[in-house]
This record gives structure tokens, sequence and C-alpha cells, in this order.
């Protein structure tokens, strides 16, 4: 999940006070989001028309409840503005407050269930453009709504996110009506609150002292003492009420008991307000998994919310939040942001916001109506320009067009409508690509080339859905008659019907008509189509007996090159353990070295069955192997011998320095047999040259010469020594060749012109 705007996003907060105890950074930023809280609570609320307590009962709910019983660390739950369009419409439909918070008490209840029955999971199926579109989104509405409050436009209120104002103007119209209501003192105060900011994450890198004191806590501090000052020393200067927050005291307990609901039996009865319930539980979840998942991309320690259980969390909250005349609520991505900025550690932080603004708006609203809202929009601004940042556009663009396709849609549309609105348009332009993608190229074919020729090896994906039949459909069509199909499902958990009546139909009607080769492979017996192999993907006897030497060096080569491209053939070992166990007919020998970087068959791409192996340090000839190479030739009937080094080779290396110092490999080592492997590559050392090849790159150089030239002494010695081998190989039924693996590039280099017994090139 972690990509370079993450990266950066983390880099903000890495110098977040981490010598405090984590309990102090939680309730520092505890404090930043409770001042931030407050004033946005009763904001939305007003735009909706609720009363302003509605906004204050969601944020203590989103903190004190949802907080607690939440599994995320970082994220932030509070009242909607994403839903405010609903929720007006709801207002216009249903006629009372009574009605609306009853459907928000059911919403929650629905909720619940949603979590309860593991609907959360879908958070996962969330494509990360559109995630990264919403955070770029929340970070542009952020910045372009703050501008008139941080200038003193306070027309509106300071919760407000929808594009559509309340007041008929838009977000960018707004901005034209900032020069009729321009304050002076405002910019001052929200200009030395961003400076604070910005300033702190300049010097936080060589000094990190200084965010001891999160920067949004320690501007909004700066800006309300600066704000007093103003007001004192000249009235010209001073702020009206109306730029400052506007929150009341609760009138004692009766008060509490106003808001609760008590629904009556016939609105229980109603069916237009389960309607608006079941649209609130969707509507509020998609935006919650939209958010917790964006929040979780931010954290620094890269925690992952549990989303089922993030939802039945927000279900109690809802359902308690209606039953107290409250707003819906949802996971709010800026605030949790502002969480992580603020240095908060853990769920605490939540829990410690809602816990002040329970006790602040019971108990000292006066102190809390001192704080300028150019305070408040300084420090939302400040967050909006982190989440949407140059780097963040910069990086998706450098993934291609099926990522910054839909995450600008999905940020201008986000812009321009709503959160839910735009991320529907992000995700439905997703799906798009999606499904253009599934039918351009949505199955994995590879054309293989096995021993007995070539084979078109499809495999199916996890989840092999209808997206996925017409694109089989097509290259089943192109198969060729008498070419082989293998149709592998050994990673599929589930295959869609109609998928698996065209693999049917194909295979028992269609594939015979066109001399065509099916085998199944993974296929569960719930689908009624039993694994089949009808190709042979290791050696027998009739191969054996068919290939030629040169059939054999070309098989290798071809494997070889598969191998170093990454596309080695997918094979059955437990088939071919089955098939192989009454006998062997390998088709070459192959004298490698005992290097563990140098498995044989895995470097030429072969299976069960293909060759006879030989290892020794150093691929040096001894009578013990051309007693192997004998058999494996004149016996068993293979056709080609390899003798195959390989770079960095340990015992060619310590044969060259033995060379050079004149030790003795028995006395400088401890090891009595090693002598026998040092005598039989000393013969390719020229001690002349091996004395001037120095240490380092020029060493490293002639260790490379004498490896190739100890294979091809090998070559010579084979044919040499072994009478049957020569012969074999001067009669054209063996060929041997040399060659060395490069460990580092993973390609084998074939000495072609000193091969013996195969044709001249």
């Amino acid at each position: 999940m972690t990509d370079k705007n993450t990266q950066q996003a983390q880099s903000e907060v890495s110098h977040a006070p981490q010598a405090l105890p984590a309990l102090l950074n939680d309730f520092m930023s505890g404090l930043v989001l409770f001042l931030i809280a407050a004033p946005i609570g009763v904001g939305i609320a007003a735009t909706l028309g609720l009363p302003p307590q509605s906004g204050l009962v969601a944020a203590i709910v989103g903190g004190l409840v949802v907080g607690a019983i939440s599994g995320a660390k970082c994220s932030v739950t509070g009242p909607s503005a994403g839903l405010g369009m609903i929720i007006a419409n709801e207002l216009s439909v249903l006629e009372s407050f009574e009605r609306f918070w009853l459907a928000l008490t059911i919403a929650g209840c629905i909720q619940f269930l949603f979590g309860r029955f593991g609907l959360g999971k879908l958070s996962y199926f969330l494509p990360s453009s559109v995630v990264r579109g919403l955070i770029a989104a929340v970070g542009v509405i952020l910045i372009l709504k703050q501008i008139p409050h941080m200038l003193g436009h306070d027309v509106d209120p300071l919760g407000e996110m929808s594009f559509w104002q309340p007041d008929r103007q838009n977000t960018f119209s707004e901005l034209f009506q900032i020069p009729r209501d321009f304050f002076m003192s405002a910019t001052l105060i929200s200009a030395v609150c961003l400076l604070i900011m910005f300033g702190q994450d300049i010097l936080k890198r060589p000094f990190p002292r200084v965010s001891l004191v999160p920067g949004p806590l320690l501007a909004i501090a700066v800006g309300t003492i600066l704000g007093l000052i103003l007001k004192q020393a000249d009235p010209s200067w001073g702020l009206e009420a109306r730029h400052f927050m506007e929150l009341k005291a609760w009138d004692g307990g009766e008060r509490w008991l106003g808001f609760v609901v008590v629904p009556s039996a016939d609105e229980l009865l109603n069916p237009v307000v389960y309607v608006f319930a079941m649209l609130i539980a969707v509507v509020a979840s998609l935006e919650t998994l939209l958010a917790l998942d964006a929040v979780d991309r931010l954290d620094p320690e890269q925690r992952s919310s549990p989303p089922n259980r993030e939802l039945m969390a927000q279900g109690v909250g809802n359902t308690l939040s209606g039953l107290l005349g409250g707003l819906p609520l949802t996971v709010r991505l800026q605030f949790g942001y502002l969480n992580v900025m603020s240095g908060g550690k853990s769920q605490y932080a939540t829990i410690l916001h809602g816990a002040m603004l329970l006790a602040s708006v019971a108990l000292i609203p006066l102190y809390l109506n001192s704080v300028p809202l150019a305070c408040i929009a300084a420090v939302l601004f400040y967050l909006g320009t982190k989440l949407a940042t140059p780097f963040l556009v910069k990086e998706i663009w450098s993934e291609g067009k099926y990522q910054f396709i839909p995450f600008l849609v999905t940020a201008v549309a986000i812009v321009f409508t709503e959160k839910l609105v735009g991320a529907s348009i992000g995700l439905g332009v997703s799906l798009l690509f999606i499904l253009t993608s599934s039918l351009r190229r949505p199955l994995r074919k590879v054309l293989e080339k096995h021993l007995t020729g070539e084979l078109l090896h499809i495999e199916f994906p996890n989840q092999t859905s209808f997206l996925f039949r017409a694109s089989l459909e097509q290259a089943l069509r192109e198969a060729k008659p008498g070419s082989h199909i293998l149709l592998d499902a050994k990673q599929a958990d589930y295959i869609d019907p109609d998928v698996l009546r065209l693999v049917k139909d194909f295979k028992e009607k269609t594939a015979p008509k066109q001399r065509v080769e099916v085998s199944l492979r993974g296929f569960h017996d719930r689908y009624e189509l039993k694994d089949e192999t009808r190709f042979v993907d290791y050696s027998t006897r009739e191969l054996q007996e068919k290939l030629t030497p040169i059939d054999v060096l070309r098989m290798l080569q071809e494997g070889n090159e598969r191998f170093k491209k990454g596309e080695s053939n997918f094979r059955d070992y437990a088939a071919q353990l089955t098939t192989t166990g009454a006998g062997q007919f390998p088709f070459a020998a192959v004298l490698s070295c005992i290097d563990s970087r140098a498995p044989v068959e895995t470097i030429l791409d072969l299976g069960l069955g293909d060759i006879f192996s030989v290892r020794i340090a150093g691929n040096v000839v001894s009578p013990n192997v051309l007693g192997s190479l004998e058999y494996a030739c004149g016996v068993a009937g293979s056709k080609l011998i390899l003798v195959l080094g390989h770079t960095k080779c340990g015992a060619v290396t310590a044969s060259v320095k033995f060379c050079a110092s004149g030790a003795d490999p028995e006395q400088a080592t401890g090891c009595r047999h090693l002598n026998s492997i040092v005598d039989s590559v000393t013969p390719a050392i020229n001690r002349e040259q091996c004395l001037t090849a120095g240490d380092g790159e020029g060493f490293d150089r002639y260790v490379e010469l004498v490896t190739k030239d100890n294979v091809l002494q090998a070559v010579r010695q084979i044919v040499e020594v072994s009478p049957i081998l020569g012969r074999l190989a001067s009669e054209g039924k063996i060929g041997v060749v040399g060659g060395v693996y490069d460990v580092a590039a993973g390609e084998v280099e074939f000495f072609l012109d000193s091969a013996v017994g195969l044709p001249k090139r």
C-alpha cells in the first residue's frame, strides 16, 4: 500500500515528538482535533438547518463511542459533510427532525449488520487510484473552502464542504465575493498561523525539538492571543462576533433529555423512514470505507484498520447519534490526517477529543468562543496543502493512464460535486478500464516449447468471472489444427458457469472437429471436469530415440532462454513423479559444478527424468565422472554431454590462487582430498599469466579465462580418455559441448566452435 505520496506524508509526521510519551502525544493530538471539530460540527448542522447541538452530539459520539469500539488507530469519526444533500432531501420528505433522527437510528442498526456479515471487506476492492483521488480532492476542497475564512469572509459555515453552497454560491464563485467582506485582522491572523506551521516544517529537520508541540496547536494558540491583542489595541482591527466560534452551553440534564428521540408506534411503521434509513446506511458505509482506506495509507506505521469492525462501530455510533438528535457519522479523512500530523499514536487521541468536546460544551464555551475562525481555517488550509501535493500527481502520472485517468476523474468530480458522488464516478471510470483490460488481456497465455512440441498454456485467474469469457473464447477460436492447449485452473478459486460451459463445449465438441488437443489441469470436482494431460512434458524412450544431438542442444538453449526471461514452463511434478517412477530415459548428461547458484534443471528449464546430472567441484573429469557419463550415453542412450562451468567459480578461483602462491592446498586448508580438484584444474592455468594478473578486476578476468579453458579441457578429456564416448562422438551419435553459466545474468554461453560430434556452424 506504500507509495511515494504516502512516504512523503509519513516524512511529514516522522518528526512528531518521539521523546514524549505516547499518551501525551495522543493528548495534544486530541486537543488539536477538539479545537477543529467543535466549530466544524456546529457549521455542518447550521448548513443543514439542524440545531447546532446536533453537530456537537455527533462529534462527541464519534469520539467517545466509535473511537472506543473501532479498531482503527488513526481514523477519526465525526459528523458527515458528504451526506449533506441526502440529509437535506430527507428533511424535506420526512417533514420533521424526529423522523430524520429515527431514520438515522435505524440506519445505525443496518450498518452494524453490514459489519457483522462481513460487507466491510468490500474496501479491499477499492482501486488505489480512486482512494488517492479522494485524498487529493479533499486537499483541494480544504484549500478552496478555507481561503474566504482566512480573509475574514465568514458568510458560510466553516464545516460546509459541498460544491453547491446553501447561499446559492459555489466553491469558486464564493472566492469572488471575498472583496466585499475582507478583514485585514483575519488575514493577519491566518498569515501568522500559516507561517508558524510551514516554518515548523522547515525547522524540524535540523532541529527535531521544534516539533515537540504540534504546529496546528501552536498556531491556534498564537492566533487566539493575536486576535485578543488586536481587538484591545484598535477596535477598527477587531473581529466581529461572526469571526469567532459560537458555542453555547447546555442548560443541564433537561436539555440533554430534550434531544433523546422516543419514536412512536406510527413512525416505526412508516415505510419512508426505512427507505431513508437504508440510504443513509449504504452511503455512510461507503464513505467510511473510502476514508478508512485513505487514512490507513497516510498512517506512518502503515497499520491496517479492520473494516468490518469499523462498520459495526459506526453502526453503534449512528444509532446513538440518532437517539440523541445528532448527525450521521462517518470516518473523516481530513481529521484522520490531522490526527497523524499532530502526533496521534492510537485511538486514545480520538477518545480524548470526544471527551474534551463533551466537557467544553457543557462547561467552558466562553473560552472556546475566543478562538478566531481564521485560525481554524489556516489549519485546514495547511492540511489541504499536505494532502493535495504535486508529488502525488507526478507519481500517479508515472504509473500510466490506467491509474492517472481514474485518479484525475475522481479528484475533479469530488471537487465539483461531493465526496461520494465523485468517488462513484471515479469507481465507474476504474471499472471501465478494468473491463477494457479484461477484454483485451484477462488471461495469462504462454506459448511453451515442450519436448514434444509447442503448447499454448492458458492460466485462469483466481476469480474467473464472466468478464473473461470473451477473451478465452477468442483464444480458443484462434487455435490451429494440430495444436495443443493446456487450460490451467490451479490458481482459480471461482470459475463462472458461463466460462465452464465454454470449456466443456470446446473440449467435447469444437476441439475434436478442429483436431485440437485439450489438456485440463486444476479443475475442482464440483466443475464436473476431470484433469487430463494429453501432452508429454518428460523424456520417454520414443522421444529419446527420435532426438539427435543437435535437437537436444537446441532444447537446452531454448530452456535457458526461457529461464533467463522468467518464462519457464509450468511443470506438474506430481504427475511427473508418477510417469517417471517406472523408468528413466534422459536425453542428455550434464557435468556441472556443485555451486548452489547453478542448479542445472532450473537454469535449463528441465523436468524430472530429462537429464543425468553429474556435479563435482570445478566440473573436473575423473574416472568416476567418466564412468557416469559412459553409462549415460553408452548404456542409457543419452544424446548429448554438456560440460557446464560457471562464473565466480570457487574451485577455479582457489586453484588460481594456489598456483600463484605455490602453497599446498592440503596444508593451507586442512582438506585432505582437495589436491585432486586443484590438480585437475591446474593444466588450464598459465602460471606466468597467473602471476601477472594482479588483483581486483585483472584477477577476476583471468579467473573467467581459466574457467572457460577448464571447460574446454574437460570436453577434450571426455572424448580422448573414454574410448566409447570418443567413438560415439566420432560417429555423430552423441555430441559433447562446453558452456559457462553467468551466475549474475542467468545466461549460458555455449562453446559451439569447440563442440565434438556436432555439425560445424
